[in-house]
């Protein structure tokens, strides 16, 4: 059987890492848009019940293309549609606010 060498186990340890940062980078962005859709959802004054089932259309919003442009355009659309006024830069301003809370609790497990 072959020993890994100093530099094989370093790059597995790299690969592994960088796998363990994708993943909580992944989970962080659904958690982001969860608060977020809870954020949508309270302005909109929607019960707790049908925020939570918002909050959950809007983390699934996210699957549909690369990028926050989906999620974006959904909440945005959706808080129109309530008669509410938020910039696309007010709304991307929140999300890079809420990915900061996001990745705290992630980490924080």
């Amino acid at each position: 059987m072959q020993r890994m060498t100093t530099f094989d186990e370093r790059e597995k340890g790299f690969e592994n890492k960088y796998a363990l940062d994708q993943e909580q980078e992944f989970k962080a962005v659904a958690r982001r848009n969860k608060l977020l859709g809870l954020w949508a959802a309270e302005k909109m004054g929607l019960s707790a019940e049908s925020a939570e089932t918002y909050a959950a259309a809007v983390v699934r919003a996210d699957f549909e293309q690369p990028g926050d442009d989906d999620v974006v355009r959904k909440v945005a659309g959706d808080l129109k549609g309530s008669g509410l006024t938020v910039s696309e830069g007010e709304l991307r301003s929140k999300m890079d606010e809420l990915m900061s809370h996001a990745r705290e609790q992630i980490r924080a497990g």
